[in-house]
């Protein structure tokens, strides 16, 4: 793996010298945030050695390199799923080499669907916390301590400090925002309504497929860390019934406009 991303990295840095502090993983139909950066370089991820390649709608393939109000930045316009059959080593690769390549803090956001009933679609949540049931885990077998210790210590997988500036950025914006917990699951299916109790149940307010290995892996290498999650659907018959890919990509294109417009902020002033 060591051997992997510093390949990876250099050809990277052979082809720019750009040098990114932020990192960004966007989710399904949140791609757009591309749009508010001043691009100074674009990679597809079929042209970078080691990268996977995206399989999923909404998710365009390519490191994009730019600044956001002075600040550089490197995004990743869509992202690896453990049920694409990618291992869990395949789907966090990126956030290694972003911290290779001098990211500190990393942004991810996700659609996920909604069990809080204070919820609705189309609301944002900032995750305060995450529970894994995956059924892999991207830190399981001999550990390199160039990356990273043995044992990570998880008790603040998301930033409090970037948390509450994002609450305060909300504030000054006028956006409404929730904050809760994040179960992540293998997918690729939709949640049944007795898993929707689970996950209830658990102590998840929001279920999804993704962000908990990029985060662990996040933490593993002391990244600073931003999560946000757009509800696409509510776990309910009324939601249930009707729920499709589709649909997920637009609620999460109706809020995306919110989700841009905070993620901008918080890196201009974080």
């Amino acid at each position: 793996m060591w051997e992997q991303v510093q390949e990876t990295v250099d050809y990277i840095q052979n082809r720019t010298s750009f040098s990114p502090e932020y990192g960004v993983i966007l989710g399904s139909g949140l791609g757009g945030f591309t749009d508010d950066m001043e691009i100074e370089f674009i990679l597809p991820y079929n042209e970078i050695p080691n990268f996977p390649v995206s399989t999923v709608d909404g998710h365009k393939g390519a490191l994009v390199f730019g600044t956001v109000n002075g600040k550089n930045v490197v995004a990743m316009q869509g992202r690896f799923h453990y049920y694409e059959g990618y291992t869990m080593k395949e789907v966090t690769f990126p956030v290694r080499v972003m911290k290779h390549l001098g990211v500190e803090k990393l942004m991810v956001s996700n659609a996920s669907g909604g069990v809080n009933q204070n919820y609705k679609v189309g609301s944002i949540v900032i995750i305060k916390d995450h529970i894994n049931f995956m059924p892999d885990h991207p830190l399981r077998g001999k550990n390199d301590l160039r990356f990273g210790p043995r044992f990570v210590n998880m008790s603040e997988p998301y930033s409090r400090k970037m948390m509450a500036k994002a609450k305060e950025i909300a504030s000054e914006l006028d956006i409404t925002v929730e904050d809760g917990v994040y179960l992540g699951i293998q997918g690729p299916t939709f949640e049944t309504l007795a898993e929707y109790r689970m996950v209830r149940l658990l102590g998840g307010d929001c279920v999804g497929m993704s962000t908990v290995p990029e985060v662990i892996v996040a933490r593993h290498m002391e990244l600073e860390t931003f999560g946000i999650s757009v509800i696409t659907d509510m776990g309910n018959e009324e939601s249930i019934d009707t729920i499709s890919h589709e649909e997920v990509l637009e609620a999460a294109r109706e809020a995306e406009p919110n989700v841009r417009k905070l993620i901008k902020e918080l890196i201009t002033q974080y």
